[in-house]
């Protein structure tokens, strides 16, 4: 079940913690989050998923900048979030997405215990600017059944920045 933005409040500083918090960003069903004025691109002309790809770091100016097409971008949020006892998820937000830019398509998917900024994956289908500061996807609750371990030590957990993936790690289990 899906929480409500009311519950969403209700929950705050128990269940879920977004830092910082603006009500004016709480949605009837989500929470609006920001995108940081801190980027990364790949540098390698082909990535390998056995491997740490190199990386650059991009500031966003507050005057905004163009977003090439068949590029990769990573940013984060500018909020910090963490939960206890649901499951986050992340989207785009429809204003966003119908300007062609695709934030978070894939591994929206966040574990009960997350804590940390979200990084993003964005890449759009024609050039367009955007700036720092912009609401630019929702995070999104979901209550969870059963038993459960809380995330607590993974690959992503309490990370400071924007993270390019680590899935090289998963190849030396």
């Amino acid at each position: 079940m899906i929480l409500s933005g009311k519950e969403i409040e209700r929950n705050l500083g128990k269940e879920i913690f977004i830092e910082p918090f603006n009500p004016s960003q709480l949605n009837p069903n989500s929470y609006n989050l920001r995108l940081h004025d801190e980027l990364m691109v790949y540098e390698e002309e082909y990535l390998d998923m056995k491997r740490p790809n190199k990386t650059s770091p991009l500031r966003l100016p507050k005057e905004g900048m163009i977003l090439e097409t068949g590029k990769l971008y990573l940013g984060r949020t500018i909020e910090h979030t963490r939960t206890e006892s649901f499951v986050p998820m992340l989207e785009g937000r429809s204003s966003v997405g119908r300007l062609g830019l695709f934030v978070h398509v894939t591994a929206g998917f966040g574990d009960v215990g997350f804590s940390g900024y979200w990084t993003l994956e964005m890449f759009c289908v024609q050039p367009i600017k955007i700036y720092p500061g912009t609401e630019i996807c929702q995070i999104f609750y979901h209550s969870i059944e059963g038993d459960y371990e809380k995330y607590a030590g993974g690959k992503y957990q309490d990370n400071q920045g924007i993270q390019a993936s680590l899935m090289y790690k998963d190849f030396g289990k």
